[in-house]
């Protein structure tokens, strides 16, 4: 690997830990919300991710855009369906659930995908990525153990079917990785907004308050680390893309324990610990090869 290629996935980690941590903030927000329920929700928060990534791309096209929706193709509109999926059955498993334990479910994803990608994709893993997948399956397996009695069965459910798609949508991102795949989130926003609207049976009539905690989470936060999380996708293997996404994972939690007091158990902290040095375990190894052999 050449000194550009390191440095250019040494910036795609960087891409997606900024990602991860943006995004964290998004069980903080639900819990911020005060009438809407969990349909209303979703169908605002993809109305501001639909205003947001339109803008990004209309700047970044112009009157091409049309032209690179066109271009996702099926894959694409499948890739839709799964971030639809995982958008609607994220919420649903907050709300049925802790912060904490819904997030638990989605560490998953890095084996999710790892292992979709190794049987499509025929991927290697670096024995980096093979160590640091180790590190934070320690990590997964500690909060798994404390957390996941905590909640309910349907919350678990959910929380275990968000994992499934986002991690088999991660590596369609990786597969695609010639094809500018944020118009997804257009079509996934459009997909949302209609299953939001017929199951609340149209009734979206809720605070101002709570439209633009959504519109804040599903424009600000989901389309800024959903535009990274593209970005880097193109330079990393899908496991390692996963893998700095656990970060979301640790400080969704962290983010409810300051501001709403809702506490995560020690075993918690054990485990996050374990799953963030296994994050920062995989930066140094990539800062260390960037280095003169």
């Amino acid at each position: 690997m050449t000194t550009n290629e390191t440095r250019s996935r040494l910036i795609a980690l960087a891409l997606m830990a900024a990602g991860s941590t943006t995004i964290s903030f998004g069980g903080l927000v639900i819990r911020n919300i005060e009438q809407a329920d969990e349909w209303q929700l979703v169908f605002y928060r993809a109305l501001g991710m639909l205003f947001s990534v339109t803008v990004l791309l209309t700047i970044r096209y112009r009157r091409h855009t049309i032209f690179r929706l066109r271009d996702i193709g099926w894959p694409g509109v499948f890739g839709a369906m799964l971030v639809a999926i995982a958008s609607i059955s994220f919420v649903q498993s907050v709300a049925h659930t802790t912060v904490a334990n819904a997030l638990f479910m989605l560490c998953a994803i890095p084996f999710i995908s790892a292992g979709v990608a190794r049987f499509f994709l025929k991927e290697a893993l670096p024995w980096r990525t093979v160590i640091t997948m180790a590190i934070a399956a320690a990590g997964v397996a500690v909060m798994l153990g404390e957390g996941v009695g905590a909640g309910s069965i349907f919350g678990n459910v959910m929380g275990l079917l968000t994992a499934i798609s986002f991690g088999s949508y991660a590596v369609i991102v990786r597969w695609r990785r010639n094809v500018d795949m944020l118009p997804t989130l257009i079509v996934s926003s459009l997909i949302i907004m209609t299953a939001g609207a017929v199951v609340s049976g149209g009734q979206l009539d809720v605070p101002l308050r709570d439209i633009a905690l959504c519109l804040l989470w599903g424009g600000v936060l989901s389309g800024f680390s959903n535009w990274m999380f593209i970005v880097a996708s193109r330079k990393l293997i899908a496991a390692e893309v996963t893998l700095v996404m656990l970060l979301e994972f640790v400080f969704g939690p962290l983010w409810v324990w300051l501001f709403v007091d809702e506490v995560p158990t020690r075993l918690t902290l054990i485990g996050g610990s374990l799953v963030i040095s296994a994050v920062l375990f995989r930066a140094l190894a990539e800062l260390r090869s960037a280095g003169p052999d």
